[in-house]
């Protein structure tokens, strides 16, 4: 994985890269309870929203070549570009992300089961829309509380952002008890002298 390649990974072949003892380190992007649910085993957490804020401290601690990993590619991808305008370039994204994985039967460790953020976001938005359409008999301006949902909805859609979703990232059910810089920083820099299973 030293030569250019694609900045998209097969399932397959970064699994075989993993069991050859390539020097990769996996980077699962999701929020924390999506990581406990379900992971790669070796992979390390590091939330969308922390990777953007403490760019520059993750980049001094991902040396080797990075593969990003997310529910589907979405939150990979704009991780990707954020390490990448940093100057990051042995980034790859693992195609179809933990859903790709999973599809292919590898194996990963499984936690207490949460939904992940995209059920969440389906969910509040759904409900918003349903109870402002229903309630807007009572108050018919309630209406355009369902427009507005559906106009962030396309706003999501077509810049590949979903505000809703890194509002309901930063929630308790989704953060775990070690979400923050500085521990994920640590657990980087440990496993630069000392290789970690299960992470």
């Amino acid at each position: 994985m030293t030569e250019p390649s694609p900045a998209t990974l097969d399932p397959i072949a970064l699994h075989d890269l993993v069991d050859s003892g390539k020097n990769v380190r996996i980077v699962d992007v999701r929020t924390p309870g999506e990581f406990e649910t379900v992971h790669i085993p070796g992979a390390y957490n590091v939330p969308l929203d922390l990777l953007r804020e403490h760019r520059d401290e993750f980049l001094t601690h991902l040396d080797e070549n990075v593969v990003l990993v997310c529910r589907s590619g979405q939150r990979a991808t704009q991780a990707e570009e954020t390490l990448r305008t940093a100057g990051l370039f042995n980034v790859h994204i693992l195609d179809g992300g933990m859903l790709g994985w999973e599809a292919h039967g590898l194996t990963v460790n499984r936690g207490t089961e949460r939904w992940d953020l995209e059920r969440q976001v389906r969910l509040v938005a759904g409900s918003l829309v349903l109870s402002s359409i229903l309630a807007s008999v009572a108050a018919p301006k309630l209406k355009w509380l369902a427009a507005g949902i559906g106009g962030g909805l396309t706003f999501a859609a077509l810049t590949n952002t979903c505000a809703m979703g890194m509002l309901l990232s930063k929630l308790p059910y989704n953060r775990g008890a070690s979400c923050d810089a500085q521990t994920i920083v640590n657990r980087l820099v440990d496993s630069q002298t000392t290789p970690t299973e299960g992470n």
